[in-house]
């Protein structure tokens, strides 16, 4: 038996929908101690809180571009625990279309556990759990598509072919610092890493020679630099802020880049909007719930 001509034509208008933003990346846990100082090899530190967020560099991202007004999907995977359930459903509350999100009912959701000092510095151990068993069969119709190394290569590596042969940008954040492959480079447009990872993805040489359009390095602090081949470094400024956590302000700089991307900025005026986004992620605990809002990053654009 067919389908009913009205959900036919319902299915095929969803599966030309097109998207601004598709984020192909992470779905975790973060489980967020906060201590005045981090501990050294074989110290015991008292801890001052503990709390759980939802994160991810892939779902902080796609929460980012949706707060800054754009459209997004995620292609990612979540397990078959609570916690793949609550993340499935704040995806859907913050209007982020989950239909390319695997449920694998086998593994666990991917959890992160975060250290955060009295500094508001952090460091973050990773545990893939579903987000290793990730796989891209096909994108959505969308303008720009943005990545992470939280999955794997392969599946990174995949959907920047689809989305060049989709004539779709493509933003790759080489997050956890590791070398990318040529493969994966030749179909990059931007590359985002922070200044920690740069000399991990073989500078912005190397970037270049291997085919990547232009390199956005976040200094936190210090604001970003945005190099492309043949041109001088144009550097921008960062926005002065309290800071009391710089969880996630990363992926704020990032989600930010590419909705703007995705309407039209040029790169340089994206990047000064996605500096504020940064900024204003570090005001906030937590990784999701530190993702600020268009308004608010107007606000700050307009206040500085």
């Amino acid at each position: 038996m067919g389908s009913h001509p009205t959900i036919a034509r319902a299915n095929e208008a969803y599966a030309r929908r097109m998207f601004d933003v598709t984020v192909v990346g992470s779905l975790n846990l973060d489980l967020v101690a906060r201590m005045p100082r981090l501990p050294g090899p074989g110290e015991t530190v008292s801890g001052i809180s503990y709390d759980e967020f939802a994160g991810g560099k892939g779902l902080n991202q796609a929460v980012a571009a949706a707060r800054s007004g754009t459209s997004v999907a995620m292609v990612g995977a979540v397990g078959g625990d609570h916690a793949g359930t609550d993340l499935r459903a704040l995806v859907r509350g913050e209007g982020i279309d989950d239909a390319r999100i695997a449920t694998i009912e086998d593994a666990a959701t991917g959890r992160a556990m975060i250290f955060v000092d009295g500094a508001a510095e952090n460091s973050i151990v990773v545990i893939p759990g579903s987000n290793a068993r990730v796989e891209v069969a096909d994108l959505p119709p969308t303008r720009v598509v943005l990545a992470q190394l939280e999955t794997t290569v392969p599946v990174v590596t995949r959907a920047f072919e689809l989305a060049h042969a989709a004539a779709a940008t493509t933003l790759l954040n080489p997050a956890p610092g590791a070398e990318p492959p040529a493969g994966l480079l030749a179909n990059c447009d931007v590359v985002v890493p922070h200044e920690h990872e740069l000399g991990l993805v073989g500078g912005v040489d190397a970037l270049f020679a291997a085919g990547v359009g232009a390199v956005v390095v976040t200094r936190g602090a210090a604001g970003a630099d945005l190099h492309r081949p043949g041109q001088h470094v144009l550097h921008v400024d960062a926005f002065p802020v309290a800071p009391v956590d710089t969880t996630g302000a990363g992926d704020a700089f990032c989600g930010a880049l590419a909705s703007r991307l995705s309407v039209g900025d040029e790169l340089a005026t994206a990047i000064r909007y996605a500096t504020a986004a940064g900024a204003l992620a570090t005001t906030t605990p937590g990784a999701v719930p530190s993702q600020p809002t268009a308004d608010a990053i107007r606000d700050l654009l307009g206040r500085a």
